[in-house]
């Protein structure tokens, strides 16, 4: 996977969590509180513009509770 710029990769991701989030009926509120980040930033992760950049960290705590592998985040997928 490659991505032509950091603004393309940030919405891949973003995209991506709230795909996996979707899919297991969470809110932005329940898997902000479960992988302890506030609900203000995975709003912004989620956000179509975003370009706020995200950690190994942070994407590791979404993976685990959404149940998913951090690659999974970096596949565009069709939702």
């Amino acid at each position: 996977m490659r991505f032509n710029n950091d603004t393309e990769l940030y919405r891949v991701i973003g995209k991506n969590i709230k795909h996996y989030r979707e899919q297991t009926t969470l809110t932005q509120v329940q898997l902000a509180e479960q992988a302890k980040i506030s609900i203000s930033y995975l709003s912004k992760i989620e956000a179509a513009g975003c370009n706020k950049s995200v950690s190994i960290s942070i994407l590791n705590q979404i993976a685990n509770v959404l149940g998913v592998e951090i690659s999974d985040f970096f596949k565009e997928v069709n939702s």
